[in-house]
């Protein structure tokens, strides 16, 4: 059998478009996920990005739940600090209620954002010191007995919404292990303590009644084509539009062809870089090959592909290709 495969749509606003047009864009990506074989789809949360439009992450899941029939649907993912457990347990208890059996929460520790707009949230600086208690407090809403006595939460209650652990290091791996929940690593952008982490959950991980054997989701980039050197184009684009998306916040005026060539030579240009290092590359056998080997590095019982393309029209192929070519449907 092949491995599982899922989707992270990082909603992007590409240059001159709009929010408007990326979540069409995401309602026919996660259609043609759920045809084509896949397992989920997950958002993630990000503030004060206008080149992201996943920031009302459960609102987003909501109204692609509307657009697809079978799929499960989440957060990859919420970023608890910002949000007291309580309302996001209302909000997930909510979908749950409204499309039952199809709803994840994945739950991350970093603020999702800069220490000025993490401020805007309202949120205080030291809130994510209690992450592993407002994950068992959140835990409790969505169960049988809430952990504050008098307070529940409805919808809500009794969902038993399935929670994921995400992180890039080794905190979130020690915490997934000792819940006894399954263990997302974030290798599509913070690539060098995939192996370390994930191991280190594995030989931590205590059974619990929601989980009894560790359950590893890696993620990984993918940019599938036809052949090797249309996806190696594509990939060039990928990796300028990253130095604009990275380097260009904020900036009255985008970055000309030369300064992007500039930048990519550039310390902070090779850190942007060490962010694509797991990328699957390639026409579909390649992508094929990539992804198995990349499960066993990562010991993954589940691979979350973000599909890097800078046109609608190529990520769609690249999903369908990985679809085609890693035999999910069959």
């Amino acid at each position: 059998m092949s491995i599982p495969l899922s989707i992270l749509d990082l909603a992007p606003i590409r240059r001159g478009s709009n929010a408007a047009e990326t979540f069409a864009q995401s309602v026919a990506l996660a259609q043609t996920a759920e045809a084509s074989g896949y397992k989920r789809v997950w958002y993630a949360e990000h503030h004060n990005m206008n080149s992201i439009a996943s920031s009302a992450t459960s609102v987003l899941i909501g109204h692609i739940a509307h657009h697809t029939d079978t799929i499960r649907l989440g957060a990859g993912g919420v970023m608890l600090p910002n949000h007291s457990p309580l309302v996001i347990a209302e909000q997930f208890g909510t979908l749950e209620t409204l499309f039952p059996g199809r709803i994840d929460l994945g739950l991350g520790r970093a603020p999702g954002t800069d220490q000025m707009t993490f401020r805007a949230l309202r949120r205080d600086p030291s809130a994510s010191d209690a992450f592993p208690h407002d994950v068992l407090e959140l835990q409790g809403y969505l169960g049988a007995t809430s952990r504050i006595e008098g307070v529940n939460a409805y919808p809500g209650q009794g969902t038993n919404v399935p929670l994921y652990i995400l992180g890039s290091s080794l905190f979130g791996a020690k915490l997934a292990a000792q819940l006894g929940l399954p263990y997302s690593f974030a290798s599509h952008f913070a690539p060098d303590a995939l192996v370390q982490a994930t191991t280190t959950y594995r030989n931590e991980f205590r059974p619990s009644e929601f989980l009894a054997e560790p359950h590893v989701i890696a993620a990984v980039g993918v940019v599938a084509a036809p052949t090797n050197a249309e996806a190696q184009a594509t990939f060039e684009k990928v990796r300028r539009d990253r130095i604009r998306l990275f380097l260009g916040r904020n900036r009255p005026t985008e970055f000309t062809n030369e300064e992007v060539e500039m930048l990519l030579d550039s310390s902070h240009g090779e850190s942007i870089m060490k962010m694509l290092k797991y990328t699957a590359i390639g026409d579909a056998a390649t992508v094929t090959d990539y992804l198995n080997e990349f499960a066993r590095i990562a010991q993954a019982d589940e691979l979350i592909t973000a599909h890097h393309s800078s046109d609608p029209a190529q990520r769609l192929e690249s999903v369908k290709i990985t679809a085609s070519a890693m035999g999910l449907g069959n």
